[in-house]
Parts: C-alpha cells; sequence; structure tokens
C-alpha cells in the first residue's frame, strides 16, 4: 500500500492543484466555505500522505529529513484548523519534487548502450590453420584472429600480418582513422574501415580497453549517486531542534496549543519551498538556452567548480578535418589540385572528404586505374597522367623526390598538428596541404568567460597526438595539455585532480568520454554526441553550442547563491517568528501565519529572478 501511494506522487499532486483551484474559487468567487474548507482538508491530508510515507521510511533508517519537518507541520496545522498552510505547504512540497525529479529521470541505458557496443564474435584461427566464427567468450589471450573490412576488432591484441585503417573513435575520439600495420596496437571495440588483419589476443573480455570503460561507468555512477541533497543534511540538525523545543514548552507550559503553534511557527515553509524554487527557476532557464541541468545536485557541485578538464575532438573543436593549410611547388600546381579533386572523389576517406570540399568544383577529369595503398595514400592515371596522394613513404614507393625545402615544410605541418597530403603528377611534387581538425567558432571567447567566473584550471586531455593537442592548448590560452591519452589515462588523471581536493567538470561527447564524465564531480556532454555521453553526464549542452557553457556556470551559481538566499530568508523568519512568540505580546498563530505566506512569496519570488538570469555581456 506504502508503495502503491508513492507511486501515486504524481496524481496525487495533480489532485491536489485542483482541490486548491476549487477551494480558492469557492471562497473568494462563490462564498462557498464549506465546500473550501473540505477541499483544504482533502488536500491537505492527500498531500501529505506520501509526504508522511516519505518520513517514516527515514526516521526507520535513523534520519530526520525535511519530509519529517514537513509532516509534523502539516499534522499541527491541521489540529489547529489552518487547513490552508497545511495544504499550500504539502501542494508546493509535492510540486519542487516533481519538477526536481523530472531532470533526474534519466536511465541507466549508458551501460546497456555500451554493452551492445561491445563485439560479440570473432574470426579464430582453429588447430587445421582455418578460421572459424566463435563467440567473443571463447577468446583467449594468445589466440590469432582475423578481422575484415567493416568489422568490429574483438579484442585489444597487436597486428601480426597485414594493413588497415582503423576507426577508434570509440576509443580515442579521433575523427580520422588510424593505419596498423605489423606489430600495431589495436582496441576491442574499433572498426576496420578499409584493409583485413590478423591480430593477436592480448587483452579479451573486461580486461580490454572497452570493458574498462563500462567498468570505469558503473563504478563512477555508483559512487555519485549516494549524494545527499543539502536540505536533508540541514533537517538532520534543525528538525530535532524544532521538536525538542515544542517538546519543551509543552512539558513547561503544558499548553497543547503554544506548542503546535511552535511546531507549526517553526517549520520553515518558505525553506521547503525556497530550495526547490531556485532549482526549478536555475533549470527552467537553462532549458530555454539550450542547458539540460539534471538536478538540484549538479547545480551545487557545478557552482563550486575550479578545474575544467575537456575532450578536444568534438568539443574544442568541430570533429570534422578541413584543409588548414597548403603550399604549392609549381607554377602548374593549380592544375594539379583539378587532379587531386578527381582522384580523392574516389575516396570515402576523411581526409580526402576534407580536400574535396576545400577545392569545391573543379574541371572534370577521367580517372582510370585508382588504386588505394594501404598506410600511403592513393594512385590513379588522370587523363593519362599518373597521380599519387598520399604521404611521405607513398612519395618514396612512387619514386618523388622531396627537397629540403619540402621536408622543412612537412616538419612545419606537422609541428602545426596537421595531417599530410602530397600530390605528384608523373612523378613530380605539385602541392603539400596540411589537413586538420578545426577550433568551434567562439571557443576561446568562452574560454575567457569561464576564467571570468572563476575557473583556475582549463586542461584539455585527448587522444591525439600531443603537438596537436599543444596547438590547440597555446591558440586557446589552456593552462595544461595531455595527449596520446586513452579512457583510462583520461580518468586517472581526474582522480589525481579530486585526490588534490579540486573540484572537477569534464567536458566531452564520444563513448570514450564517458567513465571521464561519470567520475568528475560534474559531467558536461555536447548534444551531438554519443547517447552514453549523454546519459551519463550531469550537465548536457544542446546543439552542441560551446558558448552555452559560460551560462551555464554563470547560471549555476547564481542559482547556488539564490538557494542560500532563499535558506538565509525562511531561518531568519522562523527566528524572528519563534522569537516573537517568546518575547513580544503581539505575535500570535494569525500574523505568524501571515508571516509564513509572506515568506514563502518573498522566496517563490526571489528563484523566479532565475527565469530571467542572462550572463552578462552575452
Amino acid at each position: 500500500m506504502l508503495r502503491w501511494i508513492l507511486s501515486k506522487k504524481r496524481p496525487i499532486t495533480w489532485i491536489s492543484a485542483a482541490l486548491l483551484v476549487i477551494a480558492y474559487s469557492a471562497h473568494y468567487a462563490f462564498g462557498q466555505e464549506t465546500i473550501a474548507t473540505w477541499a483544504l482538508m482533502i488536500a491537505s491530508v492527500l498531500g501529505a500522505a506520501p509526504i508522511a510515507i516519505q518520513a517514516f521510511q527515514a526516521l526507520r533508517v535513523k534520519v530526520v529529513s525535511i519530509d519529517v519537518l514537513v509532516t509534523i507541520a502539516v499534522i499541527g496545522a491541521l489540529l489547529i484548523g489552518n487547513y490552508e498552510e497545511s495544504a499550500v505547504v504539502t501542494f508546493l512540497f509535492l510540486f519542487g519534487d516533481f519538477l526536481e525529479q523530472r531532470t533526474l529521470n534519466k536511465t541507466r541505458s549508458a551501460i546497456r548502450e555500451l554493452t551492445e557496443m561491445a563485439p560479440e564474435s570473432a574470426l579464430k584461427r582453429m588447430a587445421s590453420g582455418e578460421f572459424e566464427e566463435v563467440e567473443i567468450d571463447d577468446v583467449d589471450v594468445g589466440d590469432v584472429l582475423l578481422v575484415k573490412t567493416g568489422a568490429k576488432v574483438p579484442v585489444d591484441g597487436t597486428v601480426l600480418t597485414g594493413e588497415a585503417y582503423i576507426n577508434e573513435a570509440s576509443i580515442t575520439g579521433e575523427p580520422v582513422p588510424a593505419g596498423k600495420e605489423k606489430d600495431a596496437k589495436v582496441f576491442a571495440g574499433t572498426i576496420v574501415d578499409n584493409g583485413t588483419i590478423q591480430i593477436r589476443a592480448d587483452r579479451v573480455g573486461e580486461d580490454t580497453t572497452f570493458g574498462k570503460i563500462i567498468e570505469l561507468v558503473e563504478q563512477a555512477q555508483d559512487a555519485k549517486s549516494e549524494a545527499e541533497r543539502f536540505i536533508d543534511r540541514f533537517a538532520k540538525w534543525y528538525t530535532p531542534a524544532v521538536l525538542a523545543l515544542g517538546a519543551i514548552v509543552w512539558l513547561i507550559t503544558r499548553n497543547v496549543e503554544l506548542a503546535i503553534t511552535i511546531l507549526v511557527l517553526g517549520c520553515p515553509g518558505a525553506l521547503v519551498i525556497g530550495v526547490p524554487v531556485s532549482n526549478v527557476a536555475g533549470i527552467g532557464n537553462g532549458a530555454r538556452h539550450g542547458i539540460l541541468l539534471k538536478g538540484s545536485e549538479v547545480i551545487h557541485d557545478f557552482s563550486r567548480v575550479d578545474t575544467l578538464v575537456f575532450d578536444k575532438t568534438g568539443t574544442l573543436t568541430a570533429g570534422t578535418p578541413k584543409v588548414a593549410d597548403r603550399v604549392l611547388y609549381t607554377p602548374d600546381g593549380e592544375d594539379a589540385m583539378a587532379y587531386l579533386a578527381a582522384v580523392e572523389k574516389q575516396s570515402d576517406h576523411p581526409l580526402a572528404r576534407a580536400i574535396v570540399e576545400y577545392l569545391g568544383e573543379t574541371a572534370p577529369h577521367e580517372v582510370q586505374q585508382t588504386d588505394v595503398v594501404k598506410g600511403g595514400g592513393i594512385t590513379a592515371l588522370v587523363d593519362g597522367k599518373r597521380i599519387a596522394v598520399g604521404n611521405v613513404a607513398l612519395m618514396a614507393q612512387e619514386g618523388v623526390p622531396l627537397s629540403e625545402k619540402v621536408m622543412a615544410d612537412i616538419d612545419t605541418f606537422q609541428r602545426n598538428g596537421n595531417s599530410i597530403v602530397l600530390t605528384s603528377v608523373d612523378g613530380e611534387l605539385k602541392a603539400l596541404m596540411g589537413v586538420r581538425d578545426q577550433i568551434r567558432p567562439g571557443v576561446k571567447e568562452s574560454l575567457y568567460r569561464l576564467k571570468k567566473l572563476g575557473v583556475r584550471n582549463l586542461v584539455v586531455l585527448s587522444g591525439d597526438n600531443q603537438g596537436t593537442v599543444d596547438l590547440v592548448a597555446s591558440e586557446l590560452g589552456l593552462t595544461e595539455a595531455h595527449g596520446h591519452m586513452l579512457p583510462e589515462d583520461k580518468s586517472a588523471y581526474i582522480q589525481q585532480l579530486k585526490d588534490k581536493g579540486h573540484i572537477i567538470a569534464f567536458v566531452g561527447d564520444g563513448v570514450n568520454d564517458s567513465p571521464s564524465l561519470a567520475l568528475a564531480q560534474i559531467g558536461i556532454a555536447m548534444g551531438s554526441g554519443t547517447d552514453v555521453a549523454i546519459e551519463t553526464s550531469d550537465v548536457v549542452l544542446m546543439n552542441s553550442d560551446f558558448s552555452r557553457l559560460p551560462h551555464a556556470l554563470g547560471l549555476v551559481k547564481a542559482t547556488a547563491r539564490n538557494m542560500r538566499q532563499n535558506i538565509l530568508i525562511a531561518v531568519g523568519v522562523v527566528l524572528v517568528l519563534l522569537f516573537s512568540v517568546f518575547f513580544s505580546d503581539w505575535m500570535n498563530m494569525s500574523i505568524g501565519m501571515l508571516v509564513h505566506e509572506g515568506s514563502i512569496l518573498v522566496v517563490i519570488l526571489n528563484g523566479m529572478r532565475l527565469l530571467r538570469y542572462k550572463l552578462r555581456g552575452m
């Protein structure tokens, strides 16, 4: 029965609201006092039921929660016949809880989705030398596995034979496929875009990098779920104090009405309502500005953040490679661009797509004998000319000489974080292009705003090479930059910062970011990121608008201040009321109730100010 009542908190909230409307309509519009009284009584009892059950459950585990305080206040108000107070307090309490819980009802499907992304089978070399498909659980360390184009790598392992381009976005978060050849390391859950390889299983099952991602998410979410609300910690001390005061007054005076009056006046109705109103208003403002804040705990922790840690690709950068620079080495270099575009249109490689987009419309050319050189690039015949497009190794294979100036340019491009694309025509080098991910527009300005809001440390962690990461950090003015980091490395770094006493917010967008999002005190996901990242996070920037991050931080700081203001108002009013009961002749129940209602209105209006909050300068 108790569980059933708790499961009906939402309909009880709406029924209480309807009864309040009926009561006020009957009183003010039709003068039907009997109907108004009965509506208020029913609303009080109905609304108090789930609150009283929660109070009982809290007391069973020796916790004197705010629910206990509200229950006593409602009972006291009913006993002295103040049905309006009891009805309004119960409804507002339930309504605030409803609005807050709506933001917290994210399921833990992140772990399920992670599991679904894990490989389920593998092609294992049997004793006969043939490869047969087996369940992933039947793969042991040391087994030799075959992975073809389009297949998931089933284990963490080492390439024995073959070459391939592997999309490692699920592990490193990087969009450009990594070339793999003999002795290279591969990771479970990554996908072979092109090529066929045989690998030796080094780590299987839960020991793989992908398995560790799942484990880290589970551990971090379990630890975070035990956080207590501030209001409960306050009530732990305040509620017993009010109860004790009421009991002492009754023992001394034997005046039941006075004791109940103290209990009712001692209940900070404004406190019960003020904190949820601030939270709800802050969450509402965030939603209007493309920011999803998942509850009051998030607001409290986020407002105290001193260190922001960022993933690079898809967070600080756009996640789509673009041509950053180029050098032409011959007068007819522009003509070679048309040949380059014709060849690259034959490829789906991310670098090829970036080049085609950069060159735009070019003169059509007939492309023949296209050949993809694994780990090198692509060659083709265009209008009878041999075109080679790729890296330094491909140029060496084609016998294309590279001068000292060219090598110096290549070194400069690489130090600037570019992937290298060389183009030759009939054995003569024509052009060098540098392709790299681009900084999101407005990121630098947003980071400056974050510093102005009190964030001391801005850190980037990435699976990309250190040169690229350093370039991004230098361009954006970040405090620290760390490259070549796997998900477990990122999580370990965040744990180190937490151990030093820092309050961490991690901003990311990919599956690989999920452990860090869960481990940090605050996880912030880009809305265009994976469902796993979004569900693991505490804050979501919808539409991946990075400029919303300063607004989000400013908003939670304003909301936290607003909550403290409402708490001070609520507690201050209670102290004044209790002082007046003992030390003045003018204080009575009617005046006390009037002040109560006034304080509730004040904290509601104060909380509603957050709906109009806007970060200065935006």
